[in-house]
């Protein structure tokens, strides 16, 4: 791999326009299938399967207009009165032409609907007033009855008048039955009624109405420009004296992909490379191939939007990793062409051997990543396996940019990719140059006293699991409106529920229940009925249950519908353990568990879904690290370590996610407003980005360990060798990292500043307390042993070059050892091979 690369950064510098222009047609065609492919992306997520899903096909198919998805309107007085009949007429004109909007299944009218439960609560104290009339009547013609039975019997003519008074006691008992009938029907209706006045559209005061919007679609097919439609007929024509919100269910805003925050971060991340390297021409390559980059994997992401249903947060997702990705790995090519130059190479040779040693160890980085974020394909979840592969294009795309682009633009600015004073010196002493990289080379390196080595890797494992206690307390959903901006739509809506009609009216439950139908019509419409008034009775007389509402009754008289409102918001442990209880409950014996759907129900199947399957990625991922490591290092404590210090990492980035956005900790300093449970697929996909990183950082530190012991330093001197030799660009690496990922800390989506705040703090854990501090005090430590091999093991396992040591013998050139502390890479000379390697090895 090396040669070919070699061979490849050479026929690209020669042919560098060539290179250039078919990027700029990669670049272009990608924006000409974007402009010709590309679709709406989703805002919500969905996994086929769940039980929410199975209770949504099971509506579908037995109730018409049942299944889709809905949407909140909320409309509130500006000052705070009740609304006039001239707001209410024409809010309700509103609601008709919503209605007539495509893929509308029905729009309600929130005055109608009030005005229909007062009619109804009118009928039912009509309807007691007259059947305790009649009981009363009934009650004195009772009387009369018994009277005159008496006077019949004190006459001696109860004989002859016992038929006519047993006539009238029969049509008595007939009308009292009908009455007592009547006024059990009647008391069910009064107890639905009661349950379901939590249940409403305008609130008590007058001020607050909500538009209920049913959709044909379910929630997560609902296209954009259908409720784009639907919030126009609201927005065009403002009803005067009144503000409009629209929940999230409606108007969950697409993040954009360039932000202010995030062109921050990329002028960060050009400081710290000018800072490194020292010119400016050095440090708006890395940037200039990253967007290019990113620009070619993003519109290739985004065409295929049209044919996958794609989340809104997927191509952020990639721009993120190809721009942060992107930049360090030509960083790392460019770091090592400089130090070649400054060593004496020639600009051409120098390419070919920086893109076959640094660009070596680039593919194999990028591999390793790309593998990683494949694999959450395995987790057999729809949407977090696209999440990743469109990750994964990115990756490759940054990959191929570096070692093929990277040497064409580096062949352009030839040596101008070193400043005037180093060209200066350059052209001034050469000899001395080279001379004085032997001296650095030969400099004397003292390891790491034990007692320092025991405190550094006590006190890093001490704040790695402080930092991770957090994670114990980790709660999984996803957004809501409460944890929208403040100034936003969707937490309008959403606050202004909760105080007019309560939190859970935020998040209500569809609850199914199966019924035991009957032998005949008659007999099983008379059971539906019955059951319906048990089966609600039962589901409001949980605590956490507010309010209750029968729906419908299936066609066959086999199934029932009931809408239910939890005490909290959607986003609350009790509404977890609610959707949980009620799908323990039978309340009609031998028809089997409640089914519970509803936007609450679905989120909350998809977090556990997710949590289901995070071990089992996670195994994935620490055995592919164990392999990889063992395959690099060829040794068995080295892979061990490395990978142990990826699980503090990831736990350690998981406390601070949860003490942030779910315990509102520093929240002010990160702009986050409001707290909620941690996005449901971030710590999949956490564990398969921060992985790849981290592999990343510990090859680049790792590798110059290796090289140091193997070239014949003791091994706790080659520690400290290999540390100064890659410290400086995994250092830049990780803050460049660190700059591009923080920038998206400040999204105005929570989903983008919470993955943004997962990747950025991961990076500062990983980089420079993990690999920096933990590993080399443990290297140290362990001294011989870090480098232990079982001769068996040793045989069968292939070597893998990946600094392309066996590339610099073939291909000599003038150099030192190079220097240390400012190089990216671990330091080569024109004698190391094979031989001397395997001398080491066991």
């Amino acid at each position: 791999m090396a040669e070919f690369l070699y061979r490849l950064g050479r026929a690209c510098a020669r042919r560098a326009k060539t290179a250039i222009a078919i990027w700029l047609a990669l670049l272009v065609a990608a924006g000409t299938a974007f402009f010709l492919f590309s679709g709406d992306l989703e805002d919500s997520f969905s996994i086929p399967g769940t039980p929410t899903d199975e209770v949504e096909q099971l509506l579908s198919q037995e109730f018409s207009g049942m299944g889709g998805g809905a949407g909140t309107v909320v409309y509130r007085t500006e000052d705070g009165s009740a609304f006039t009949e001239e707001q209410q007429d024409a809010i309700a004109d509103r609601v008709e032409e919503a209605a007539e909007v495509s893929r509308v299944e029905t729009a309600v009218d929130p005055f109608a609907t009030e005005e229909q439960r007062a009619d109804q609560q009118q009928e039912l104290e009509d309807g007691r007033e007259e059947l305790e009339a009649g009981l009363q009547d009934l009650e004195a013609g009772q009387a009369e009855l018994d009277a005159g039975r008496a006077q019949a019997e004190a006459a001696g003519m109860l004989d002859q008048a016992e038929a006519g008074l047993d006539a009238e006691q029969a049509v008595i008992d007939q009308n009292l039955e009908e009455i007592e009938a009547g006024l059990e029907e009647l008391e069910r209706g009064e107890a639905m009624l009661e349950m379901a006045s939590g249940i409403r559209t305008v609130s008590e005061d007058g001020s607050t109405a909500l538009v209920n919007i049913a959709f044909t679609d379910s929630q997560t097919e609902i296209s954009q420009e259908t409720r784009d439609a639907v919030m126009a007929v609201f927005e065009s024509d403002p009803v005067p004296g009144t503000t409009v919100d629209f929940g999230n269910d409606m108007a969950m805003a697409m993040p954009s992909l360039v932000s202010t925050a995030e062109v921050i971060g990329v002028i960060v991340a050009a400081v710290v490379l000018v800072v490194m390297l020292g010119t400016l021409v050095g440090a708006g390559l890395p940037i200039l191939t990253a967007l290019i980059g990113v620009g070619v994997a993003t519109l290739i992401a985004m065409s295929l939007s049209g044919v996958l249903e794609m989340a809104s947060v997927t191509p952020i997702l990639g721009l993120m990793l190809g721009l942060a990705v992107g930049i360090d790995y030509a960083l790392f090519i460019v770091n090592r062409h400089r130090r070649q130059l400054k060593q004496g190479a020639e600009v051409g040779e120098s390419i070919g051997l920086a893109n076959g040693t640094a660009g070596n160890a680039v593919v194999f980085a990028g591999t390793t990543v790309l593998v990683a974020l494949l694999g959450l394909n395995l987790t057999g979840i729809g949407f977090l396996g696209l999440m990743g592969s469109v990750g994964a294009i990115s990756i490759a795309v940054a990959v191929f940019i570096a070692i093929t682009l990277v040497p064409a633009l580096l062949s352009l600015i030839g040596p101008r990719i070193l400043s005037r004073r180093e060209r200066g010196r350059l052209a001034e002493e050469a000899a001395a140059s080279a001379a004085g990289g032997d001296a650095s080379g030969s400099e004397v390196i003292r390891p790491m006293s034990t007692g320092r080595a025991v405190l550094q890797a006590a006190v890093a494992v001490i704040a790695l699991g402080l930092i991770a206690l957090p994670a114990l307390g980790l709660r999984l959903g996803m957004p809501d409106g409460s944890s929208e901006p403040t100034d936003s739509t969707q937490y309008r809506a959403y606050t202004a529920v909760e105080e007019n009609f309560g939190a859970g009216q935020n998040g209500t439950l569809l609850v199914v229940a199966e019924l035991t139908g009957g032998p005949t019509d008659e007999a099983a419409e008379q059971n539906a009925l019955d059951e319906q008034a048990q089966v609600a009775e039962e589901l409001y007389s949980h605590d956490d249950v507010a309010a209750v509402a029968p729906i419908g009754i299936s066609d066959d008289h086999t199934l029932a519908i009931f809408q239910v409102v939890p005490v909290d918001g959607p986003s609350s442990e009790t509404t977890e353990e609610l959707v949980h209880t009620l799908r323990a409950m039978e309340p009609v014996e031998g028809t089997g568990p409640l089914g519970v759907a509803g936007m609450a129900s679905g989120n909350i199947d998809i977090s556990e879904t997710l949590s289901e399957s995070l071990p089992t990625y996670l195994t994935v991922v620490v055995g592919l690290s164990l392999v990889i490591l063992l395959l690099v290092f060829r040794s068995v404590f080295v892979p061990v370590v490395a990978t142990l210090g990826f699980v503090l990492s990831f736990f350690a980035s998981l406390g601070g996610v949860v003490a942030v956005y779910q315990w509102g900790w520093l929240g002010g300093l990160f702009g986050i407003e409001n707290t909620g449970p941690v996005l449901n697929f971030l710590p999949t996909l956490l564990a398969g980005i921060l992985f790849g990183l981290a592999m990343d950082y510990m090859l680049f530190i790792g590798t110059g360990m290796r090289e140091a012991y193997v070239h014949g330093d003791p091994a706790r001197v080659a520690v400290v060798r290999g540390f100064h030799a890659g410290r400086a660009v995994v250092t830049a690496a990780a803050i460049i990292m660190i700059s591009v990922f923080g920038g998206f800390v400040f999204s105005h989506s929570v989903m983008i500043s919470s993955i943004g705040f997962a990747l950025a703090f991961g990076v500062l854990i990983d980089a420079f307390v993990v690999r920096m501090a933990l590993i080399p005090a443990l290297m140290h430590l362990a001294g011989n042993g870090a480098w232990w091999l079982p001769g068996w093991l040793d045989r069968i396992l292939p070597d893998i070059d990946v600094e392309g040591a066996a590339l610099e013998k073939r291909h000599p050139h003038e150099q030192g050892a190079g220097d240390g502390d400012a190089a990216g890479d671990t330091v080569s000379t024109p004698e190391k091979d094979a031989g001397e390697v395997s001398s080491r090895r066991g």
